[in-house]
């Protein structure tokens, strides 16, 4: 079972969300600025969902990308998974705070291979189920790592810039903190990115290559026959 490496799953997340920042700040942007807007904003919100299958595959996406009418096609089947995750996911809660966010992991590449893959909802729940299997944990270490060092950049610079109550420098520690916000989610799309596109494909960053096997010994040459002699 091959297992993600959360460093260097972390850094090659926010390597994709730092290439896809302006892209995904306007992507982001735009599907706030139309949700409103019915029928539409189901094909966009499933755009939305997938982020990861475009980001994975290496380019710098395009913002209009959501408005595809592609991702209208199969409103009716995304609703159904919509429905079974929900159903699963809050059971999984009510039987405790650990099977919920199990299943949730478990199922968190779902809609990604919904739409990327072209599954039904159950087969992308079981595909999701199997692609996480043995490395949910290191799912949500990868998830919580990150989340923790935003919290704790962000209460560092509201210390240091809090100092002493000064307006001006209270104005700079926001400017950085909205900065820091504005960066977040192309960061955490770059890490679900990245986790999808190890996952999936089955190559997993930082791991040593296999050794190549060793070369077969020649087989020994048979003796040749001497040629009988003659008087």
């Amino acid at each position: 079972m091959k297992k993600l490496n959360i460093i260097a799953t972390i850094k090659d997340g926010i390597a994709i969300g730092m290439i896809n920042f302006l892209s995904l700040l306007l992507t982001t942007i735009l599907y706030f600025l139309t949700i409103w807007i019915p029928y539409l904003n189901v094909g966009t919100t499933i755009a939305f969902s997938s982020l990861a299958a475009e980001l994975a595959r290496g380019k710098v996406i395009n913002p209009l990308f959501i408005f595809d009418a592609k991702y209208r096609k199969n409103m009716g089947e995304f609703f159904i998974l919509s429905a079974l995750m929900s159903g699963g996911i809050s059971a999984g809660f009510a039987f405790g705070i650990i099977p919920g966010i199990v299943i949730a992991i478990a199922w968190d590449l779902a809609v990604v291979l919904f739409v990327d893959k072209g599954l039904s909802a159950l087969e992308a729940l079981r595909e999701s189920n199997r692609l996480t299997y043995g490395n949910k944990w290191r799912i949500f270490g990868i998830t919580f790592l990150f989340g923790l060092a935003v919290i704790v950049i962000i209460a560092i610079i509201n210390v240091i810039f809090g100092i002493g109550d000064v307006h001006w420098l209270e104005a700079i520690g926001d400017i950085i903190i909205v900065a820091i916000a504005l960066c977040v989610v192309p960061v955490a799309c770059g890490i679900d990115a990245s986790i999808y596109k190890q996952l999936s494909s089955g190559e997993i960053l930082g791991e040593e290559p296999a050794a190549p096997a060793p070369a077969a010994a020649p087989a020994p040459e048979a003796p040749k026959a001497e040629a009988p002699k003659t008087e």
